[in-house]
């Protein structure tokens, strides 16, 4: 059967005659083009807007109206007047999905490491490893313009599937060049991105000093589209010296934190030094003493889990009850495309199936008292206010609210895989994936429509990226093996 018999329609623009201004309806051609100007009025109606914001609350049918890069009005029914309107109707409306660790420039080598753990552990299926392999020998090579395609390529991709935020923890760094082109990247991309400036492997690489340097050049206004997170990994000799950086420009402090990496003891001795803030962002948080927790939980600071990956790659029980028992903010995050997927349908089936194995194992188990299941709202708040929260970017994005910028996708609720709708956030956590991912805005301006991204040549991007893949291939003295 072909394709187009087995979905719905695509979004679609209300014609002319619809339109109660009786002005000339836009059309599906230039809409794209002009929503997210300033005075632009978008009128987005008749969808299942699923706001995560209580005060908006929810509908069943409902009209969200956009003005610029802004979110005005969201009710059951608003008069478009001279507004475009996008027909909404088989939609679910919601805030775009916010990715908080993700290494980006790692796109390229997608699937390259599918069943590889985090570091070696002296058996010989286990030589190819994510520490030796990736971190030791491929990121070794690349040069800045392997960095641009890869950051730009790895951030369509996820506008693709509707994630419109991330903090991408560009471990790559090796000189001010490098740097530059994760920013160009990023920026290049078009969606809303926190630039995680973590260390660089080349002799002569400026970690963490140049953080001055682009914090001025590329992150002096928060009024833009681009922020910055300082890394601090403290496996890496001199970290103290990147956390006091961080801090005297004022920026968020973000780590990996992994027991099996031997971190526990450094992380304790911190705890012990009262160095936890609110402006830090842990990520993983996976072997770390009862101590610890209490400390980072008590100082405000930030979880962000990659559940699939924690699993998968052997970063120990990915810790969800710890975080949720201690009230801590907890985000989801895909982590690393070499192993494992980055769309956020994945990211939140991982976090809820596996809360809820856990928790059912306690019952079935005879336990007295276990914690509440997880419910797919749950999972949708994780996946997106809470991470925009853990970024501080909550007063921008993470939820349908007025004054808020239009930060929004439209999933297909009447695709084949979805059809018919009886439960909204247990159709986007349990049933959909990125095929449903129909339009999605960031502030406003539109990137992805009907189905299609905006603005650039896939296919040619495409070709770049896999030369950038053939060169580190190369250089890292590994031979492409398409059944290794």
């Amino acid at each position: 059967m072909p394709a187009a018999l087995c979905r719905a329609p695509k979004t679609v623009l209300r014609s002319p005659a619809d339109t109660p201004s009786g002005r000339p309806a836009t059309s599906p051609e230039t809409l794209p083009l002009s929503a997210g100007q300033p005075g632009r009025r978008v009128l987005i109606k008749g969808g299942m807007v699923l706001s995560m914001d209580d005060a908006v609350g929810n509908f069943a049918r409902g009209d969200v109206l956009v003005e610029g890069p802004k979110i005005v009005q969201i009710a059951a029914q608003i008069d478009p007047g001279d507004a475009a309107v996008i027909d909404a109707a088989g939609k679910i409306v919601m805030p775009g999905f916010v990715d908080t660790h993700h290494h980006q420039f790692e796109t390229g080598l997608r699937s390259s490491l599918p069943d590889a753990i985090l570091v070696p552990d002296g058996q010989p299926e286990n030589t190819i490893n994510y520490y030796e392999t990736m971190l030791q020998n491929y990121s070794q090579h690349y040069r800045p313009e392997d960095v641009y395609i890869n950051e730009l390529y790895g951030g369509l991709a996820q506008l693709d599937a509707g994630v419109t935020t991330v903090m991408d923890v560009s471990q790559i760094h090796h000189s001010p060049e490098h740097s530059d082109a994760v920013v160009k990247g990023l920026q290049d991309a078009g969606r809303r991105a926190v630039f995680g400036y973590f260390e660089g492997w080349w002799e002569g690489n400026q970690y963490p000093g140049d953080a001055v340097r682009l914090r001025s050049d590329h992150f002096s206004s928060d009024d833009q589209l681009l922020t910055m997170v300082m890394g601090g990994e403290i496996y890496i000799p001199g970290y103290e010296n990147a956390w006091k950086v961080g801090r005297e420009l004022d920026l968020q402090i973000a780590l990996h934190v992994v027991g099996t990496f031997g971190m526990a003891p450094t992380f304790d001795e911190l705890a012990k030094s009262g160095a936890f803030g609110p402006d830090n962002i842990f990520i993983h948080m996976t072997g770390i003493s009862d101590f610890a927790w209490k400390t980072a939980a008590d100082a405000g600071s930030h979880v962000s889990l990659s559940v699939p990956i924690e699993m998968h790659m052997r970063h120990g029980q990915p810790p969800i009850q710890r975080a949720l028992d201690l009230g801590m903010g907890l985000s989801l995050s895909s982590d690393v495309e070499c192993t494992m997927s980055a769309d956020f349908f994945t990211q939140m089936r991982g976090l809820i199936t596996l809360q809820r194995m856990n928790v059912n194992d306690a019952a079935l188990g005879g336990a007295a008292e276990y914690p509440k299941l997880m419910r797919c709202m749950d999972a949708i708040r994780h996946a997106t206010i809470e991470g925009a929260k853990g970024l501080r970017l909550d007063h921008k994005t993470g939820s349908l609210t007025p004054g808020k910028e239009a930060d929004i996708i439209l999933l297909d609720a009447e695709a084949i895989n979805v059809a018919p709708v009886n439960n909204v956030p247990g159709a986007v956590v349990t049933l959909m994936d990125r095929s449903n991912v129909d339009t999605v805005m960031v502030a406003g301006q539109i990137r992805k429509w009907q189905g299609k991204l905006l603005g650039h040549d896939m296919a040619k991007l495409g070709t770049e990226l896999a030369a950038s893949r053939d060169y580190i291939f190369e250089k890292a003295g590994i031979e492409q093996d398409l059944f290794a």
